[in-house]
């Protein structure tokens, strides 16, 4: 390969290690191919190559490679190197002709056992520079907590040659004395026994971080001339395309962006839909319901469809729709210099209880993917644990419910569109307040597991009863609660005094202002239940308890307007808890006692039977049939 102008950032720091260190442990993002800048171009090469072109480039012979499937190799491969290798691996040994099968086949089967010769001699050897490199390293062994004999053994041989070997200065090679190292390929670092890394000096760790904006602009401009249509287009909409190429894909190792290319060119997109091909890749999914044509019709027809569901709440329902109609028309986010994977739409539902917030959910639910039950509802009391998260995403190794997942990312892999619904936020945990922070702002989660979800193309819906009552301190310092708005007050007030004290719990109650931030003016305040909407909700219910009396019992119900007005003023009296309120009280004013009294009378199928009395008896209440 032509001379590198620009090499990795990780392989840098690698090279800068070799007068010092004698080994050095890769971690992370290590199954990817990387960026290399050389004067002929762009080149995207695997990790071993990219270690080859480094390594070489500071005058080493080639790499020795081990794994516990292909066993012991050289790279690169070929007839001259199989002869060195086997010089310096087996020049003194006896037994088995391991140096012969080693040229011939270019691999040769080594035990855990019998590696640390190997090793040995390749640390050890005089007159030139060769690593080796132990790929797989994470699979060496089954519990780095509990190791066998030949695998404590190894690791022991491998830690006293991480203090014995030296630098060594090769003739002619141009640069100072360097180790010649011993290069880990693994996972994670706690991979390997925590004895063998826990302060030695000797070892370097580093972690490969997934590609950054820059590596991925590079692969995207390496990629998409392979595209349908990219020659087709303008330069200035080529370039619109890769910048939202790169944007969309941040998080994603260049494997991925490989693959969505693949993936393009296999089902016939053109370098103009590439935003669909990532979204196909991210959510397995060809068919996207954001793009159907029957949905700006069906969300213009949204406000009369959710009033039939949701009395009164007008503001909250406009505003629930404008906040919808941005995310149709991919306007979420457009104040930002770029692109991201966030929601398509995050609200936040603040008001008194049993208003309509879930209600509101489950409509826009059926209005945007036609389907109610398109809709996943999390109960945050039930994840104020501290260890809550783990159920949420995925309890860790070894630990209960493992096997079945995390119930949020189980749901969002189910379904990547759909509503998602957060009951309750107030009540979270702080460990589950930083997984909607990393929701709202990368749009994606990834679980114990290492299995990724995106929310990309969810609406996140949170409700929170904040800012009904107040904390109160008086003049001696006692605490209590108050109430901060109550019915009858004017909407705008209400707002008001909600959103300042929605904003005062995230900034001083939880100290989490970043978050109230990322939902950003999205939130939505609904009304206390007004008389006229609690005359309708009312109403409905009424009619109700007597159609399923009827349907029951097969009997009509007849209940006078004198009976029926006293049972409004009762369950009307007070509209604080909202429309539950309502159905509550009728329960026990009506529904109980009614129960009761066809119960005691029995009445034949086809009677027709008439409310004559309603009585309240020192709290108990009667219903007298006729």
């Amino acid at each position: 390969m032509t001379a590198p102008v620009t090499w990795p950032r990780w392989i840098l720091e690698l090279g800068r290690c070799l007068p010092v260190r004698s080994q050095i442990v890769l971690s992370g993002n290590i199954r990817d191919f990387y960026v290399m800048q050389t004067v002929g171009g762009v080149a995207l090469v695997s990790m071993h190559q990219c270690l080859w072109e480094r390594l070489s480039d500071r005058g080493f012979e080639f790499l020795l490679t081990y794994d516990r499937m292909d066993g012991l190799g050289v790279y690169p491969d070929d007839l001259g190197r199989r002869e060195s290798a086997a010089a310096l691996l087996f020049a003194n040994a006896s037994g088995p002709n391991h140096a012969d099968q080693l040229r011939k086949k270019g691999r040769l089967d080594v035990s855990l056992a019998g590696l640390p010769e190997c090793i040995r001699a390749t640390v050890f050897a005089e007159g030139k520079h060769v690593a080796f490199v132990i790929d797989y390293a994470s699979r060496l062994l089954q519990d780095p907590q509990h190791l066998s004999a030949d695998e404590f053994e190894f690791f022991t041989s491998c830690e006293k040659l991480s203090h014995v070997s030296h630098p060594m200065l090769v003739p002619g090679g141009g640069s100072g004395p360097l180790f010649n190292p011993v290069i880990w390929l693994v996972s994670s670092e706690s991979d390997l026994p925590h004895w063998l890394l826990a302060g030695n000096e000797r070892i370097r760790c580093h972690a490969i971080p997934r590609p950054d904006f820059d590596a991925r602009d590079a692969a995207t401009r390496k990629l998409a001339p392979s595209l349908q249509g990219f020659r087709e287009c303008t330069p200035e909409r080529a370039e619109a395309l890769v910048r939202s190429f790169v944007d969309q894909t941040d998080g994603l190792p260049l494997t991925a962006m490989i693959a969505i290319t693949q993936l393009a060119r296999d089902e016939g997109l053109t370098f103009d839909q590439i935003e669909e091909a990532v979204l196909r890749y991210k959510v397995g999914m060809s068919e996207n319901p954001w793009k159907k044509e029957h949905l700006k019709q069906r969300v213009r027809e949204a406000e009369e469809f959710i009033s039939t569901r949701v009395k009164g709440q007008r503001p909250a329902i406009i505003k629930t729709l404008d906040i919808l109609k941005r995310s149709i028309t991919g306007l979420t986010g457009a104040q930002a210099s770029r692109r991201s994977g966030r929601p398509r739409g995050a609200l936040f539902f603040a008001g008194t209880t049993s208003v309509g917030k879930s209600e509101i959910a489950k409509a826009i639910t059926e209005r945007l993917f036609g389907d109610e039950s398109v809709y996943t509802r999390f109960v945050i009391s039930e994840f104020s644990a501290e260890h809550a998260d783990a159920r949420m995403l995925v309890a860790p190794p070894g630990y209960v419910g493992y096997d079945a997942g995390g119930e949020l990312t189980n749901a969002l892999r189910a379904r990547p569109f759909s509503v998602v619904l957060f009951d309750e936020i107030e009540k979270a945990h702080p460990r589950i307040l930083d997984k909607f922070l990393q929701i709202l702002e990368d749009g994606r989660l990834t679980d114990g597991r290492g299995n990724t979800v995106y929310f990309s193309e969810a609406v996140i819906v949170f409700t929170s009863n904040l800012g009904i009552v107040v904390k109160s301190r008086d003049e001696y310092g006692r605490v209590s609660v108050v109430e901060n708005v109550k019915p009858g007050m004017k909407y705008e007030e209400v707002e008001r005094k909600i959103r300042e004290a929605i904003q005062h719990h995230f900034k001083f109650d939880l100290g989490r202002p970043e978050l109230l931030n990322r939902i950003g003016d999205n939130i939505v305040v609904f009304n206390f239940i007004e008389a006229g909407e609690a005359d309708e909700i009312f109403g409905m219910m009424l009619q109700n308890v007597l159609k399923r009396a009827g349907q029951e019992h097969g009997v009509e119900l007849d209940v006078p307007e004198k009976i029926s007005r006293q049972l409004w003023e009762w369950c009307t009296a007070d509209l604080s808890n909202g429309g539950r309120g309502i159905g509550n009280c009728l329960e026990t004013k009506v529904v109980n006692p009614l129960a009761r009294a066809l119960f005691d009378l029995s009445p034949a199928p086809g009677t027709r039977v008439r409310v004559d009395e309603m009585c309240d008896e020192d709290g108990v209440y009667t219903v007298r049939l006729i």
